[in-house]
């Protein structure tokens, strides 16, 4: 079993989800239930899958959850550029949480490729 606090990528995903819920509290009161609501959980998968993989028993069940959590990753990353096209956020909002999310993918996708390796 893996101390998930102790992985960068987590702590990168944390921040993201942090950073989602501050933005989107402000999000009409209509999309409580839908694009907020969306937006904030697959924001928070990330890190979760992160976390519930490094409880899992060897490297394969590992690899599988950063999949999960890089899968969580793209669909935020659709839910942050509609959420800018509807003009729910700020382009510089989005620009800061675009990049935060490319940057999670990019560590996701080295770590999911080291796991792999050790397989």
């Amino acid at each position: 079993m893996k101390d998930f606090r102790r992985l960068k990528v987590w702590h990168k995903g944390h921040a993201v989800v942090l950073m989602v819920y501050e933005a989107t509290q402000d999000f009409p009161k209509e999309e409580l239930y839908g694009l907020t609501s969306q937006i904030r959980r697959a924001a928070g998968s990330i890190p979760a899958n992160i976390a519930e993989g490094c409880g899992r028993s060897g490297n394969a069940e590992f690899g599988r959850f950063l999949q999960i959590a890089m899968g969580s990753a793209t669909e935020l990353e659709y839910h942050l550029l509609l959420s800018k096209d509807l003009g729910y956020i700020d382009e510089k909002k989005h620009r800061s949480l675009d990049s935060m999310t490319l940057e999670l993918q990019r560590m996701l996708s080295t770590l999911i490729r080291k796991v792999k390796a050790e397989t």
